[in-house]
């Protein structure tokens, strides 16, 4: 009774994730429920929407009212988008629906970067404060809110980019608005994909929400099975070698060698992958038992033979999301537009507050003279530029959705680099065209490679963390006791091997593997659930491991 009491009770160090006991408890009752009304489907979305609420509650508290704040703001404006017959009240009502969900998101995810620059270009000493927490306190007696201090909640940058997409939608004439509230809070809240994704687009996912729910099968198998792959993605490769690793040579670099901070940098590529696609497997899974279909977020991101291709499979939905609602209107790759120049603009001038620096004040300058005098007087210089500069811009805002630092600025900019010098290197590669399994592992390598190690600026802690690092590689690799680590973590290296390998056995294997669960009897699929569930209780950690996208 009382672990019933826990499920329905809200605890910040214990959100109900899709590893805990206790949401397997609350899905099988959510789902019993789920049985009796999903053949009337204005009451199957009710209640799918208040059990969604439910779910976010337990993971961010009260900060669901961000959550019905958004839904009631993007309701209401995209029915006047669609009554409305002036072109201008229209966009004056799409581009208030993008400022206000923007500007919440910058709220809680950019105050202190915005408040650190004000501070530092007009020699002020604002500290943050959480307006929202301060008076969320007036109405009670009991302050449950911290003011001192802005606390991200779980999710809002995906549930903000589909509530956008939803009134972009609508504008663009792809769309008609859902006609009840509850509706359309279902579609914002989906609680499977609600707090890390995948991104869900209106235009696919809210024809899905006047539908009969239809079970099949075929579903039920394709559902659990994604449901135990993912699980063992997130707690036996990604849980089992971060908490054996990976956070101990990331909490201090300087205390392991090269050799070992390289190899958890290959580590760290399997951990996050293993993490946030078993998110996405188990949500897509759920979705499926439920007779809903999410977007696929992954196609094998490290099979990729370029950077382009990489960021075609990993992170499907949001950069898929990037391009169709910032790259493409900015101008894409035809030219740049003048959003695109005053975008440039206020990124170098962050840039610049956020190094604080005279000498690199010195720099940006000096490029951006460069760059212009460059642009002015080479007509082919300006033309590389244009074609280019959209695509730099949502690497380097795709970096900076991820949080508000330098750090992911670079990261983002190192990810838009490789996609344009891939570009030109294409024209002039000698294996380009080459469909030999040597070229084509070479180019896998080397994609991977580039991928791993600019996550140095992903995974670092600050700055300083990554600096760290760099010194511990550059000059401390220890090549003598490489073979040390690689024994006395052992069993981590099997297991990143293990991972490695099932990601690039071909896809004919997968399905194969797919297939022969499908087609198992009851039986064989109740001992394969059972094998899984040992498996993840024998790599279950009793300190809690968040998803590591809850933190975007």
């Amino acid at each position: 009774m009382n672990r019933i009491i826990d499920i329905f009770k809200f605890s910040e160090n214990f959100p109900l994730i899709f590893t805990q006991a206790n949401f397997w408890i609350f899905f099988a009752i959510v789902y019993f429920v789920f049985a009796l009304v999903y053949k009337k489907i204005s009451l199957r979305n009710a209640y799918l929407f208040l059990i969604s609420l439910f779910f976010y509650y337990k993971t961010s508290g009260l900060y669901v009212g961000i959550l019905l704040f958004s839904t009631l703001l993007d309701y209401f404006i995209g029915k006047e988008i669609f009554k409305s017959n002036s072109k201008n009240k229209r966009l004056f009502l799409v581009t208030t629906s993008v400022i206000i969900n923007l500007s919440v998101l910058c709220y809680f995810k950019y105050a202190y970067f915005f408040t650190d620059s004000f501070n530092t270009l007009f020699y002020t000493n604002y500290e943050v404060i959480n307006w929202l927490g301060y008076w969320g306190n007036s109405f009670s007696s009991q302050n449950y809110f911290t003011i001192d201090k802005i606390i991200l909640p779980v999710g809002i940058s995906f549930y903000t980019f589909q509530t956008i997409s939803y009134s972009v939608d609508i504008y663009r004439e792809k769309l008609k608005p859902l006609n009840s509230i509850l509706d359309f809070g279902f579609f914002v809240s989906f609680f499977p994909q609600l707090v890390a994704g995948p991104i869900v687009r209106a235009e696919s996912f809210v024809p899905q929400i006047s539908k009969p729910t239809v079970l099949t099968v075929s579903d039920f198998n394709a559902g659990t099975f994604l449901i135990l792959k993912g699980l063992i993605k997130k707690m036996f490769f990604a849980d089992f070698i971060a908490m054996h690793f990976l956070d101990r040579v990331f909490d201090a670099p300087e205390m392991f060698s090269g050799f070992a901070n390289v190899m958890a940098m290959i580590g760290y590529s399997l951990q996050i992958y293993g993490d946030f696609s078993g998110y996405t497997d188990i949500a897509i899974g759920l979705a499926l038992l439920m007779g809903f279909t999410l977007p696929v977020n992954f196609n094998a991101p490290y099979k990729a033979t370029n950077a382009g291709d990489y960021w075609k499979r990993w992170h499907i939905s949001l950069s898929t999301w990037l391009r169709d609602y910032l790259y493409i209107p900015l101008g894409g790759n035809r030219s740049g537009s003048k959003a695109s120049y005053i975008i440039l603009s206020l990124m170098l001038a962050a840039v610049v507050l956020a190094y604080r620096n005279w000498t690199v004040f010195a720099i940006v300058v000096a490029i951006v003279l460069v760059a212009t005098a460059l642009m002015l007087f080479f007509a082919k210089f300006k033309r590389h530029i244009d074609t280019n500069i959209n695509l730099m811009l949502t690497m380097l805002i795709g970096g900076l959705w991820h949080g508000a630092s330098l750090k992911f600025i670079i990261w983002g900019g190192l990810n838009g680099l490789g996609i344009v010098v891939y570009k030109y290197w294409r024209k002039i590669s000698p294996y380009e065209h080459k469909t030999g399994w040597l070229a084509h592992t070479w180019k896998i390598f080397i994609t991977f490679m580039f991928v791993t190690f600019t996550r140095i600026y992903f995974r670092g802690e600050s700055m300083l963390h990554i600096k760290k690092w760099y010194l511990q590689v550059a000059h401390h690799m220890d090549w003598l006791h490489a073979w040390d680590v690689l024994m006395h973590y052992q069993l981590v290296f099997w297991v990143m091997l293990l991972g490695y390998v099932t990601h690039l056995l071909p896809e004919t294997k997968k399905m194969a593997v797919e297939q022969y669960y499908s087609k198992s009897p009851i039986p064989i699929k109740i001992a394969i659930t059972m094998i899984v569930g040992v498996l993840c209780y024998q790599a279950f950690s009793a300190d809690f491991q968040p998803f590591i996208y809850f933190q975007f």
